[in-house]
């Protein structure tokens, strides 16, 4: 963290989200709250600072109930500081684990991402049917 604040003043998330937007990953904000992990009034706010900074745009989607996510050029100038960021991490990483302790925990990693996704969205389930 201390590298990346070195070269942008962007907090982590922010950056995060620009860079699975910009890949095509999400394109919406309910993909990107699941993406991210984090509520879907977060991942408003968030997305309302990207575009009131000029990082993010938002565009039509594929009918009037959703929009698309588009990161501007500005945004993509950010995105370096995030890759070199991560390229060093990943550097460091294969200095401490071999190849196969790599796997394991990419595998780890993966099944882990995947538990925090269905545990949000059982609990945005359950909040839902406190509401009704």
């Amino acid at each position: 963290m201390r590298r990346l604040s070195r070269q942008t003043d962007r907090p982590f998330t922010q950056l995060l989200a620009l860079k699975v937007i910009d890949k095509g990953e999400v394109r919406s904000q309910a993909a990107l709250a699941e993406q991210l992990v984090v509520d879907a009034p977060a991942v408003s706010r968030l997305v309302d600072r990207l575009v009131d900074d000029g990082l993010l745009k938002r565009c039509p989607g594929e009918d009037r109930r959703c929009v698309r996510l588009e990161v501007t050029d500005e945004g993509r100038a950010e995105l370096p500081a995030l890759r070199a960021a991560s390229q060093w991490l990943e550097d460091e990483v294969r200095k401490h684990l071999t190849a196969q302790e790599l796997k394991t925990l990419q595998q780890l990693l993966d099944k882990l991402q995947e538990g925090l996704v269905k545990t949000g969205e059982a609990l945005s389930a359950q909040e839902g049917q406190k509401a009704e």
